[in-house]
């Protein structure tokens, strides 16, 4: 009788767990635009473009929006001529925030691409508010009071680099030129318990220049683990694998014990973004689409969390500013 009692009980736990309910994310059809494409001034051109972005809350209660720019006249290099451009909303749902100019620039003494800024992100802990942001080659971390100015936390080699990842030269070509030794990017930045998790893409050495999205963790945001490769995502039809996890975003619901990674394939009119959730943070499906949930006609997410309500912002499909709409996640 106990052998059939503890039969019974595993055959349950298998049925509730077999059972767990993964909603899905909804986006809203009202949508609203936060951001246009800017006036560079002296830097415009008819290519550019903001691209991967950061949105977060400052100190004053205002909403901050930092956006790569690419494709402008910045003086960089011949690949690289980006930097990050700020606008500010009184609130998440307000419509055309009010442009703030360039916030965030390269400083090549201190090692970083010139032109070469990457999607920031922000999050805040105690009295600091903490930008990581990619340097074309290295995640970077700075720091500051109140949400709106930032400066460079620095590490023992005088920079602010906190790692970088895989090269991807061989397939350009371009050994010797630091600019392509290496590619880490798009980080996003979520803690659990003591421990900060650092999502970003790169590049992986076999197949040589293929895409994946990495995560490393760390309990003082100062020393990083090695990285562990959460998703491999199949590239979207006729895109190059290089770009099939970009820009990882991810979302923890714990009424639900899951974590959400967004991870987007192409931009533009045929945008796509697929999702996966997951109960560990540090697997999502690397050529395992299990874990997948749904793909979303958007490109770059942003998710953010007011109150009770989700939001997520995305870019247009002619990469001409950025749009926000309400986020739900639906039993099915």
């Amino acid at each position: 009788m106990k052998g059939i009692c503890q039969l019974l009980i595993l055959l349950l736990c298998f049925r509730l767990y077999g059972q767990q309910t993964v909603p899905v994310p909804k986006i809203d059809r009202n949508t609203w635009r936060i951001a246009t494409n800017p006036d560079l001034g002296t830097y415009n051109t008819d290519r550019q473009q903001p691209v991967d972005f950061g949105i977060w809350q400052a100190a004053d209660g205002t909403w901050q929006l930092w956006s790569c720019i690419r494709g402008s006249n910045f003086p960089g290099t011949s690949y690289t001529t980006r930097f990050l451009y700020g606008w500010e909303g009184k609130s998440v749902t307000s419509e055309n925030w009010a442009p703030q100019g360039i916030k965030w620039v390269a400083d090549p003494s201190l090692g970083e691409t010139p032109g070469g800024m990457q999607a920031p992100h922000v999050i805040k802990e105690d009295n600091y508010y903490y930008l990581f942001y990619g340097d074309w080659q290295r995640i970077c971390l700075a720091k500051g009071h109140d949400g709106k100015s930032f400066e460079r936390v620095l590490g023992g080699n005088g920079q602010p680099d906190l790692f970088s990842e895989h090269s991807y030269v061989n397939q350009f070509k371009h050994e010797g030129n630091p600019l392509f030794e290496s590619h880490a990017r798009d980080a996003m930045v979520i803690k659990r318990g003591s421990t900060y998790y650092c999502y970003y893409t790169s590049h992986i050495t076999d197949p040589i220049n293929d895409g994946a999205a990495f995560v490393r963790t760390s309990v003082n945001m100062k020393d990083w683990s090695e990285s562990v490769i959460v998703s491999h995502t199949p590239p979207h039809a006729g895109n190059s694998p290089r770009y099939s996890d970009e820009c990882p975003h991810v979302v923890y619901l714990p009424e639900y014990g899951l974590f959400y990674l967004f991870v987007t394939q192409l931009y533009g009119k045929n945008s796509q973004t697929t999702v996966y959730a997951s109960s560990n943070p540090l697997y999502f499906g690397v050529d395992d689409d299990s874990n997948k949930v749904c793909t979303l006609p958007i490109a770059a997410p942003e998710v953010v969390k007011s109150g009770d309500d989700y939001y997520i912002f995305y870019l247009t499909p002619e990469l001409d500013g950025i749009l926000g709409a309400k986020l739900e996640f639906k039993e099915n």
